[in-house]
């Protein structure tokens, strides 16, 4: 389905409308007309655009008027969309970067999530040709997915009573892990779509990475290190393709990529890799992210191998 509706390969506008100092600099100029041009010219059928609550509270409406514009790109380029909620009030996917909490116990911080959802869905339910839903970016802790099940079905009820065509994605705890889209509820209806991220293994593609306690940022390893191979995927996601066969519905891969401290011919090789699994299982995904981010695609320690990296996207 995500395939005929022109959401089975994108690319993360991150760090634009979310995970930034929200400047105006950034806001307006971070990312340009250029920028879905390019993404057009890939390949790709569609952008996510992770984007944090107090953008959409902006008393100028900054985050509605970037989405339009947005919007107003894709039709240009021929891409379609995904909304991303990255942040809500009371909660972050970011322990260490974020001082939200409180939200899953919070009738009043989860009202203020669904008022923003309906506002969302009053204003873009009416393109739900080309424009689809996340409801909220990396659930963390296992412990939060008896209150997140709730919380999602009544997030999804509110917007059908606005939107009844809205393709909207829903991820499982342990940061949208694949092995965990077995505890989410059955779909609310036969448009809401299991979504996961992926970047295993860990010490892998975040090797480096300076903003986790997960990762020694002194260890390095390479693919062949890693012992990366496509039946490490197979297993991996065999939980999420069982339970999305159960309920008739489909998964959607919303992050997944290589930090920028390996080689670019290794993360070549991880690329082709989860790819081919992808493929084989019609998994519809989205690249980890257009630029900067310590993953940009676009950054030009990738020119040598890019184009027989976007075959992989």
């Amino acid at each position: 389905m995500l395939k005929n509706k022109g959401f089975y390969k994108g690319i993360n506008i991150g760090g634009w409308l979310s995970q930034c100092d929200y400047s105006e600099d950034r806001i307006y100029h971070f990312i340009t007309e250029s920028d879905f041009e390019k993404i057009a010219s890939w390949g790709l059928d569609h952008v996510r655009i992770p984007v944090d609550y107090n953008v959409l509270e902006d008393k100028n409406s900054t985050g509605f008027s970037r989405i339009d514009w947005a919007l107003e790109m894709c039709r240009k380029y021929g891409l379609n969309m995904v909304i991303d909620l990255h942040k809500t009030a009371g909660f972050s996917f970011d322990y260490y970067g974020e001082n939200e909490s409180g939200f899953f116990e919070s009738e009043e911080l989860q009202e203020r999530f669904y008022r923003h959802w309906e506002k969302i869905a009053h204003h873009y339910g009416q393109h739900h040709e080309t424009v689809a839903f996340e409801l909220l970016n990396e659930i963390t802790d296992k412990s939060f997915i008896d209150d997140w099940n709730r919380i999602s079905n009544e997030c999804i009820r509110r917007i059908r009573s606005i939107a009844d065509d809205t393709i909207i994605l829903v991820g499982s705890y342990n940061n949208n892990s694949a092995p965990a889209v077995p505890a989410l509820a059955p779909p609310y209806d036969d448009k809401v779509i299991f979504n996961f991220h992926c970047y295993e293994p860990l010490k892998f593609t975040h090797q480096g990475a300076y903003w986790t306690n997960d990762i020694k940022p002194d260890e390095r390893m390479s693919f062949e290190e890693s012992g990366i191979t496509e039946e490490f995927f197979e297993e991996l996601f065999a939980p999420a393709l069982n339970a999305a066969k159960q309920y008739n519905t489909h998964l959607y891969c919303g992050e997944y990529g290589v930090i920028d401290v390996v080689s670019p011919e290794d993360t070549l090789k991880w690329y082709k890799t989860i790819n081919n699994v992808f493929e084989k299982h019609g998994i519809a995904r989205c690249a980890w992210s257009l630029k900067e981010m310590d993953f940009g695609i676009s950054e030009p320690r990738l020119d040598d191998v890019r184009n027989e990296l976007l075959k992989y996207l």
